[in-house]
């Protein structure tokens, strides 16, 4: 008997949940709260369609929640709301039976639901605005259960304009028959009906008519496959209407944003993404920290056409939404903007791989050419202290330490032979400057991004400290096991080498905008140098040629370490002068 009480006390949570419809906590957010699951992410196999796009007040609508593939479902929870708004507006008619109003908001029947767990495929019901509503677009959002642990939330329909004149005719057309509800059909998730290709999208006009922002600068995607490229243009100078156009490579998605500043969080998003069925989606979206944006309603977005070829995915759309990132609202207001691209998932989108933000903050409404921002300054500090530690210090003290100690015998300093002085001293700073170099990006992010190349600074800093701790413990030179210590050291050595320079390779590629790879090639200019250097001090050091003289040699000598430090600088410098007006890849 005790263990049938234990089992009815820890089932009886996982099988609760609403079959009655009576879902009044679920007005607010529109989620079923069934304990430990997630809603789905792919596209809903559902719709939420009206038998006209415009509204007027005392006329009533038709809204139809249906199954696009048969599939049944067993409960929904349907509100109309504002466009980009959070409560419900309006009251809904009775016209089903398995249906029921809901009190939400303190609004009577301004929500309707299922009333019994029955399986249905489509349910059809009236609705009618509010006497004193305003004259804002609306939209209706749907959650819909399939079964406890198989649910989709903001399944919306197209959105629906206020119309004056209820006798007007023409201007309220039936809903099937309407061009742009077929549009806004396929920009949504809840359709999988292809968009109308993207077409035309280039850097004609840009400062003129349109605001354009573009990776590389002032690029257009008619001459490259490899240009970011975003434009933004008024469609009359009183209506908040704006036309949209985004294109550019990715494996997965491309997407811009809005934000007060050049850091993610509190941006509002568009979305291009590539779905599930291989066609590409438009979403909008909210982000809140260093997190996967929250999807969010479409909203009232019109004419979409999109369309992916190769690599390279293009959307276009015009959008009557206000921008907004919750700290201020409004069509005036001024925005950082931010292109990012990356790979997605059966259209859920992942980290992404790049991105590039305006300078300055933007008025979409003014035609421009918008330049990128510049690398934060804790980056260029990061950056300038890793390819001074390896790039310089690292090189020398390795050097050194390998094929100098020959040199020099019986000079003592501090007791201790000057390669050794040498060697210690310059390695002491590498490690330092490599410390530092890594405290700052995770002080200032406080998160961990950018793939492979935190990963491998934190194999560097760990073998580090190995490197330091096996000096500090080593024997004797006299002493027999003395080589265990010669080889460890020499291999753990060339091991933080290989991974400082793959390392340095990684965080360039983070931020090297250029077509080029300018930023690349130097870096691979650098290894190879010094690779043939290492190589014919590898041969002089093996081969010995008899000395002629004191003299002639410290002339060699000085000549062949001169030109060693003067090309590392000319590297590092170039590197440096290329890495400055870089955008950031931190967001």
């Amino acid at each position: 008997m005790e263990h049938v009480v234990l089992l009815l006390v820890f089932v009886a949570p996982v099988v609760y949940c609403y079959s009655s419809g009576l879902v009044t906590d679920s007005c607010k957010d529109m989620r079923p709260h069934h304990s430990g699951v997630s809603p789905q992410t792919d596209p809903a196999p559902f719709n939420v369609t009206t038998d006209y796009n415009k509204y007027t007040l005392g006329e009533v609508v038709t809204v139809k929640l249906q199954a696009t593939a048969s599939i049944p479902f067993i409960g929904f929870l349907l509100q109309a709301r504002e466009v980009g708004g959070w409560s419900p507006v309006g009251s809904f008619i009775l016209t089903d039976e398995s249906t029921q109003q809901l009190t939400c908001n303190q609004k009577p029947n301004s929500a309707l639901s299922h009333r019994s767990e029955s399986v249905k495929t489509s349910i059809q019901v009236k609705w009618k605005p509010e006497v004193s509503a305003s004259v804002k677009p609306i939209q209706f959002q749907a959650a819909i259960v399939q079964n406890y642990r198989t649910f989709w939330v903001d399944v919306t329909s197209p959105a629906l304009t206020f119309r004056e004149d209820p006798t007007g005719g023409s201007t309220s057309t039936p809903t099937k028959n309407s061009p742009t509800t077929t549009t806004a059909l396929a920009m949504t998730a809840t359709v999988n009906q292809p968009a109308p290709p993207a077409k035309n999208i280039s850097s004609k006009d840009c400062g003129v008519t349109k605001v354009c922002f573009s990776q590389p600068s002032n690029c257009d995607p008619t001459v490259t496959a490899d240009c970011y490229f975003m434009s933004a243009r008024a469609l009359s100078p009183s209506d908040v209407a704006v036309r949209y156009e985004i294109t550019g490579p990715s494996d997965g998605y491309i997407s811009i944003g809005f934000s007060d500043d050049k850091m993610m969080g509190n941006d509002d998003i568009y979305i291009c993404v590539i779905g599930n069925n291989g066609l590409v989606q438009l979403q909008h979206a909210f982000s809140t920290g260093r997190k996967a944006p929250q999807i969010v309603p479409l909203g009232n977005v019109s004419d979409v056409r999109a369309s992916v070829q190769g690599r390279v995915i293009s959307c276009s759309f015009t959008s009557m939404n206000i921008l907004s990132t919750l700290k201020t609202t409004g069509s005036n207001k001024t925005y950082h903007i931010l292109f990012a691209h990356g790979p997605s998932n059966n259209g859920q989108i992942k980290f992404h791989k790049a991105t590039f933000i305006s300078a300055d903050k933007i008025d979409i409404y003014r035609p421009q050419l918008v330049s990128k921002g510049g690398l934060p300054n804790f980056i260029k500090a990061h950056g300038a202290l890793m390819l001074i530690a390896w790039m310089t210090m690292g090189s020398v003290g390795m050097m050194v330490a390998r094929y100098r100690h020959g040199y020099a015998k019986g000079k003592k300093l501090w007791g201790k032979d000057i390669w050794f002085v040498v060697h210690v001293a310059v390695m002491s700073l590498t490690v330092a400057t490599t410390v530092i170099a890594f405290i700052l990006p995770f002080s200032f992010i406080k998160a961990w991004s950018g793939g492979a190349h935190p990963v491998l600074g934190c194999l560097v800093m760990i073998l580090s400290f190995v490197q330091i701790t096996l000096a500090l413990l080593r024997c004797g030179p006299g002493h027999p096991k003395r080589f265990l210590f010669n080889w460890t050291h020499a291999l753990n050595g060339l091991g933080i080498r290989a991974l400082s320079v793959a390392g340095v390779f990684t965080g360039l590629k983070l931020i090297d905008s250029s077509l080029d790879q300018w930023l690349m090639k130097v870096m691979g200019g650098f290894v190879g140098w010094e690779v043939l250097f290492f190589i014919l001090l590898f041969v002089n050091f093996k081969w010995k040629v008899p000395r002629k003289g004191k003299f002639t040699f410290c002339i060699f000598i000085i000549i062949k370490y001169n030109i060693y430090i003067l090309s590392l600088l000319f590297f590092l410098l170039s590197v440096v002068e290329v890495l400055l007006p870089c955008y950031p890849s931190i967001s």
